[in-house]
């Protein structure tokens, strides 16, 4: 490739080096972020193999390097479940992406659905609590303020 190819398809990127110095950052994460750094914008996000090939790892690294992302805030919930999708995440337990579609299909329940829903399954009321505040830690509920307000009660 002679030098006016590379400068034709080179693009500048800033990347903060503070991601080199925050310990819970591992390579994946960081080369991750880096990867994620070089997209044009929010719209147009990288499929995670895109980012396992560009970065040189494999798919299970990139979404651990996402998830480590997500909890130091440098990634919002709502772009890792836009690039994975709501039940791709193996965050979740079976018991909360059973609860995540309920939710996705009644968005606005209250405390008596979830009554009604513990006493048709084989779930009690303790375990569907337990799964909403799981959906609530990984930022499942955002779009759903009446389960999320049952999730952590005051």
């Amino acid at each position: 490739m002679t030098g006016g190819q590379a400068s034709e398809h080179a693009r500048s990127f800033l990347v903060s080096n503070d991601i080199f110095h925050q310990p819970e950052l591992d390579i994946y994460s960081q080369m991750t972020y880096i990867v994620l750094k070089s997209c044009s914008s929010e719209a147009h996000l990288p499929e995670v193999s895109d980012i396992a090939r560009l970065g040189r790892m494999n798919v299970k690294q990139v979404l651990r390097g996402l998830q480590t992302l997500v909890e130091v805030k440098l990634l919002t919930n709502k772009i890792y479940r836009q690039m994975i999708g709501d039940f791709q995440d193996d965050r979740l337990s079976w018991a909360a992406k059973g609860l995540l579609a309920f939710c996705k299909e009644n968005p606005n329940g209250n405390i008596d659905e979830l009554l009604e829903l513990s006493s048709e399954s084989g779930e009690d009321e303790h375990s569907i609590r337990r799964a909403l505040k799981e959906l609530g830690q990984y930022g499942y509920l955002e779009e759903y303020p009446e389960w999320s307000k049952i999730a952590s009660p005051v």
